[in-house]
């Protein structure tokens, strides 16, 4: 493996890149960073490059200036130029898998840039605002915005968690002292200045339609009916196609032993 870091406007990314052959990019969500894909990414190494890295603001990806409120289409931007740094081109387009908010960020990557992407394999995207009770959901992420100015971002999470259900937690190897750290930090700048934008964005579902880009939504087996996996088939159905069924949750991607398989199965199909 080796790490690299490319700069971006008001950033600096932080990457690293396994393995040779066409290039897969790996987008996180949440608190995240590259090291909660590394067992999935040294899994498909064998026949790919796997590119994993930690989002703007995040972890070893320091922002230019003061923490801001974040945007998808910034976030897509970054990825477009990660993908322009490791070699890809509209003659070799790249395969894309992102979870959660990382999943939203590939869509919009397809949806600005199809040129350079062949597939993206969006796993339970938060697109709330494709749900019939997407009221519901905006009503959630002004309570989130209230809380984190009133009382602060462990106030914050506590309702983001509360609105969003328990939900099911995903075995996998468990994280070095290092990546825990990092991800407790993460944690106000995700609830602060990610949930809001991610929250709100609706996909642009006519450019995903007729764009050049194989767009294949996901979903986890053991998380029916949690809001992130009803807006995956909701996004398959706004796209005349079906979900394809990954084992494990939201966080499925932790398994890497079950969870790599059906990935490489998935995109070897496109």
């Amino acid at each position: 493996m080796k790490t690299e870091t490319l700069t971006v406007p008001g950033a600096t990314v932080y990457y690293e890149v396994r393995g040779s052959g066409p290039v897969l990019l790996l987008i996180c969500g949440g608190v995240y960073d590259a090291e909660g894909f590394a067992g999935l990414a040294d899994g498909l190494a064998d026949s790919r490059t796997v590119v994993t890295y930690d989002r703007r603001g995040n972890s070893r990806s320091p922002l230019d200036g003061p923490p801001a409120m974040q945007s998808v289409e910034e976030h897509a931007d970054d990825a477009y130029r990660l993908l322009a740094a490791v070699g890809v081109t509209e003659h070799e387009p790249a395969e894309v898998f992102g979870n959660s908010s990382g999943a939203t960020i590939a869509l919009e990557l397809a949806a600005r840039h199809p040129e350079l992407v062949r597939t993206v394999v969006a796993h339970e995207p938060p697109v709330f605002e494709l749900l019939p009770d997407f009221d519901r959901f905006r009503t959630l992420t002004r309570r989130v915005e209230e809380t984190y100015r009133q009382a602060g971002w462990g106030a914050a999470m506590g309702v983001l968690g509360e609105g969003m259900g328990e939900g099911h937690h995903d075995a996998g190897e468990p994280p070095s002292p290092e990546f825990a750290a990092r991800m407790q930090k993460n944690m106000e700048f995700f609830v602060g200045y990610e949930v809001p934008p991610v929250g709100a964005y609706l996909p642009d579902l006519e450019a995903l339609r007729s764009g050049a880009t194989r767009v294949v939504p996901a979903v986890g087996a053991a998380s029916t009916g949690e809001p992130p996996n009803r807006a995956g088939l909701e996004l398959a159905t706004r796209l005349d196609t079906t979900a394809e069924v990954f084992p494990g949750g939201h966080g499925g991607f932790g398994d890497a032993a079950n969870f790599g398989p059906k990935l490489r199965e998935v995109l070897d199909r496109g």
